[in-house]
């Protein structure tokens, strides 16, 4: 589901700021975005996302501001500098080259600035974005729980509905098998010309046979079961998003059932009703985790 957090830490003159967006994604997909210096922090950085988030394609944007130097972050390495010196001369030497050399030519060799030693250690600034990650992640999730809450009660609402419905045409569906019955066994003595030739326990058993075809009564209770059972996955803390898809898939699959074994227009209104709102709850839980 979607999520936002936003943390900042200030430490010994360090700022780290730390913010974490994501949207709906059926797998868990990190992106970063860091300073230079915590690049090949990036690793850890995914690993503390994933122990705190399963799905989501996330955003982790990370800045870290310093409060100004006296001094430039790098430094001339004169060792460096004077061993270019000295091959530059001696190839121009080589090369009869009359040109001196110049600072521009030593410029071209990166190698002649080095990083400071406060610059180049990173677990100053890293301890302080760790710190600044856990609290982001930490609000972030307290906003989707928050979101999470809301659904569940929306799924529990539904569900409900769900139940109540199938109650009614599992109340409707066995005060028609009676009248079904009796119906089959007109039409069927209506369609035989001489009924002395009809053998009526065999007659009997046949209205019964496709009689029991018209029950729904094993797929309500199905239904009702998933349902009941989708309630309480929701009420697991440690409920699974895919859980409650394959839930939702078999409640679908009942509601089919009941729909192609009715021939009441009442029932099949409202399977039509329940296929509506599965669909629904379907859409929504692309949002949970």
């Amino acid at each position: 589901m979607t999520g936002f957090g936003r943390a900042e830490i200030i430490r010994h003159g360090t700022t780290a700021t730390v913010e974490v967006r994501s949207v709906i994604n059926r797998d868990l997909d990190v992106t970063t975005r860091l300073p230079r210096l915590l690049s090949q922090r990036e690793k850890e950085i995914k690993d503390i996302v994933r122990s705190c988030v399963n799905r989501g394609n996330l955003v982790v944007s990370v800045t870290v501001e310093e409060k100004s130097r006296n001094s430039a972050p790098v430094t001339v390495n004169k060792t460096t500098a004077n061993a270019y010196i000295k091959l530059l001369n001696d190839l121009r030497k080589a090369a009869k080259i009359r040109e001196k050399i110049r600072l521009k030519h030593l410029l071209k060799f990166s190698e002649v600035f080095e990083v400071s030693r406060e610059e180049q250690s990173d677990e100053h600034q890293w301890s302080i974005v760790e710190e600044a990650l856990h609290a982001a992640l930490g609000g972030f999730n307290a906003m989707r729980r928050s979101e999470g809450g809301e659904l569940a009660k929306d799924f529990n609402r539904r569900m409900q509905w769900l139940s109540q419905t199938v109650e009614k045409i599992d109340q409707m569906s066995r005060a028609r098998i009676p009248e079904e019955r009796k119906r089959l066994h007109d039409r069927i003595s209506q369609l035989v010309d001489d009924k002395a030739v009809i053998d009526q326990s065999r007659l009997d058993i046949e209205v019964a046979l496709l009689a029991d075809k018209l029950d729904v009564t094993e797929e309500c209770v199905r239904f009702r079961s998933h349902t009941k059972f989708f309630v309480e996955t929701i009420a697991n803390s440690d409920s699974s998003g895919r859980k409650l898809n394959f839930l939702v898939q078999e409640i679908s699959r009942e509601a089919n059932t009941i729909g192609s074994k009715t021939n009441d227009a009442a029932i099949a209104h409202m399977v039509v009703q329940i296929k509506e709102e599965v669909e629904k709850i379907r859409e929504k839980l692309q949002n949970i985790e």
